[in-house]
């Protein structure tokens, strides 16, 4: 179904990054709302206006708030399917897949023909383990789009989740004959052989994976599972090298090679890589369960009873930690403790006759010669009758156990997982939490007027002072402002506290016959704190009719304008008479207050995002000029000239940042250095 009316439909909720703000609340909407639905038309421009500052804050990664602008537009008009796809958006951003999905089905209900319904409840439900209705969802999407690689690749990975290894391969033999250069598509097919024990056909597949893309980590990370499975240390050490360079911060890859070290006597090297796992995930059972093993094993063992202590957090009736710590105690001296952690194991396993002669011996060298005799007489009993369980031996380093595997006499094996499992990389543009994106080089942004202070973790420790906004907020009245060029994620109560300004100011302003400017530029202020960045040009420009040399509404409405134009931008609008506006206000703000580095730092970013690197460079040494700690400045100074072909000089001012605080700069001096 391709006609006109569903290719628009779809276009229009292409993504979450590509939406911009475009909305401006009445003055009376909340006082007033229900007059702004007298008229069908009215209410329809305030509704879409609605849904477009939410989609601002989308855009803007501030979630909570978008959430309170759809569900506004929900209570106006319930029919319509897009708000409820974008607070599903937020919600799945926000980890609520349930609610996520509710709103999903809610918007399917009202429009059943748009892609990107099926494709985000298909992934809510993956994060639920509901695989078999995400299959439906994917195959109702496909009917709609059945290029859509994406969808292919999800409904795959759903299947194999399903054990449903025939239609998989089906599905992987169609998606292969339309994508034969599709990397992932081998390596999920080498997966299903897998998991069909068919190792050499995985080979095959994963071999020809690599060879269509060897800078995937998590495809040589596949390779060295097999490589593990078939004890080939020496090769599965190779591979996840390979992976480790490449996805540097997967803890399990690391996990993986400790185990490949270890089976080739690189003790040192093993231990290397459990610290380096627990660095990036703490809470790892294996690492500190393995790490212990190897502390025991080299003499470190009171750092070994403190990782068993950790396992023996996570799991206090894991009766192999509670062994080995118990083992570990009596030898260094704590002998009730080890009493405490025998007689936990014992109680659960009462033939544990190795236990038993243990606790007895700590029993004897506490004096406890009454507890010491019960426990020598019942291994001796044993041994009368042949009932004996076994001494535990001392077992071969080079033998290992599955974590599930409880046998008493495995107590010092280094422990695998059951099955080693393949992380899933779904395919979507939706990537859930925000901060585990990947990171892009990119110019700081502008500072702007906020009623939050400046995060400080951002980059310097420092403030943000300034003479204009110091000025201002000694006025009698007035609410604090702040300078900052952070995007605060409002929890559910700013919001509220925020939407209760706003509405107190507006119902000020309607009372007066003019309105006043002081409240006019504070309502602005708040705009910009929702996303709300038309309404708060609005106020602007007429309070700058009453007061045209006002340098602080001049540098608020340039910030506003560049933020509403990085929105439209994103989505292929040409912002380009708008940038112009947006160079026009700083331009005449600085003729106001040349001495502003702030000002000249705003105008520089503002050419730098159009690539004129040479007047942006200009206007960040004025900047730098009359404030040299200004971190920002040189960051983006620094930025500016890598991109204009200078990397001496850019990798000087990105060492200055450091230097001052922005430790992100070293990070992109190693790239390009590397380049």
């Amino acid at each position: 179904m391709k006609c006109e009316e569903f290719d628009t439909a779809r276009r229009r909720v292409g993504g979450v990054r590509s939406l911009l703000p475009r909305l401006l609340l009445c003055v009376s909407f909340f006082t007033l709302h229900s007059s702004l639905f007298t008229s069908a038309c009215f209410a329809q421009f305030n509704t879409d206006r609605l849904i477009m500052i939410g989609r601002s804050a989308l855009y803007y990664e501030d979630y909570v708030l978008s959430i309170q602008y759809f569900n506004q537009a929900i209570a106006a008009k319930p029919y319509l399917y897009e708000p409820w796809f974008f607070r599903a958006v937020a919600k799945y951003y926000l980890d609520d897949y349930a609610g996520a999905e509710a709103d999903c089905s809610e918007a399917i209900e009202r429009n059943p023909y748009i892609v990107n319904l099926y494709e985000l409840r298909g992934l809510t439900r993956i994060q639920q383990k509901k695989y078999s209705e995400a299959i439906n969802d994917y195959t109702r999407a496909l009917k709609y789009d059945p290029e859509g690689q994406n969808l292919w690749h999800n409904r795959i990975l759903c299947r194999i989740q399903e054990k449903d290894y025939d239609h998989a391969h089906l599905e992987l033999d169609t998606m292969l004959t339309r994508w034969s250069q599709y990397a992932r598509g081998y390596a999920m097919r080498a997966e299903v052989y897998m998991m069909q024990q068919d190792t050499a056909q995985a080979i095959t597949a994963l071999d020809r994976s690599l060879e269509l893309d060897p800078y995937d980590g998590g495809i040589w990370a596949e390779r060295a599972i097999i490589s593990l499975a078939r004890s080939e240390w020496r090769e599965s050490e190779e591979f996840l090298s390979k992976a480790i360079h490449l996805l540097p911060k997967q803890a399990n890859n690391y996990i993986n090679r400790a185990l490949a070290r270890y089976n080739q006597n690189n003790l040192r090297g093993a231990m290397a890589d459990y610290d380096t796992a627990l660095d990036f995930d703490p809470n790892n059972f294996l690492g500190h369960y393995n790490r212990g093993l190897l502390r025991a094993q080299v003499g470190d063992d009171n750092r070994a009873i403190l990782d068993f202590d950790f396992v023996l957090k996570l799991e206090p009736e894991n009766l192999m930690a509670l062994y080995n710590r118990a083992t570990l105690l009596d030898k260094t001296g704590d002998l009730r403790g080890a009493i405490r952690d025998y007689t936990k194991v014992i109680d659960q396993y009462p033939n544990f006759w190795t236990g038993l002669e243990s606790r007895a011996s700590c029993y004897r060298r506490l004096g406890m010669t009454k507890q010491a005799d019960a426990d020598e007489f019942r291994v001796y009993k044993a041994q009368l009758y042949k009932h004996l369980y076994g001494t535990q031996p001392r077992l071969s380093k080079k033998q290992m156990r599955k974590r599930s595997d409880d046998d008493l006499e495995k107590y010092n094996q280094i422990v695998v997982a059951d099955e080693q499992e393949i992380d899933h990389e779904y395919k979507s543009e939706y990537r859930g939490r925000v901060q585990n994106r990947r990171v892009q080089i990119e110019l700081l942004p502008l500072f702007g007027l906020s009623l939050i202070p400046q995060h400080a973790t951002l980059s310097t420790q420092r403030s943000t002072f300034n003479p204009l906004t110091e000025a201002y907020n000694r006025q009698k009245g007035v609410r604090r402002i702040y300078l900052s060029n952070t995007s605060s994620n409002l929890d559910e109560q700013q919001t509220n506290s925020l939407f209760a300004y706003i509405d107190s100011l507006s119902v000020a302003i309607g009372q007066q016959s003019a309105p006043s400017s002081q409240q006019l530029f504070q309502r602005a202020v708040a705009y910009a704190e929702i996303q709300n960045f038309d309404s708060a040009i609005d106020d602007l420009t007429t309070y700058l009719q009453s007061d045209t040399a006002s340098v602080l509404a001049l540098w608020q409405r340039a910030y506003c304008q560049s933020k509403a134009n990085d929105f439209h931008a994103a989505q292929g609008t040409d912002v380009a008479m708008k940038t112009a506006s947006v160079i026009g206000d700083l331009t005449e703000a600085i003729s106001l207050s040349q001495q502003n580095a702030y000002l000249y730092y705003d105008r520089a970013t503002v050419y730098a995002k159009q690539s004129d690197y040479e007047r942006a460079i200009a206007d960040y040494n004025q900047a730098l000029q009359l404030d040299p700690t200004l971190a920002e400045a040189w960051y983006n100074r620094g930025l500016s000239h890598l991109y204009a072909g200078h990397q001496q000089e850019g990798v000087t001012d990105l060492s200055k940042a450091g230097e001052l605080g922005l430790y992100t700069a070293y990070s992109v001096i190693k790239k390009y250095s590397k380049k």
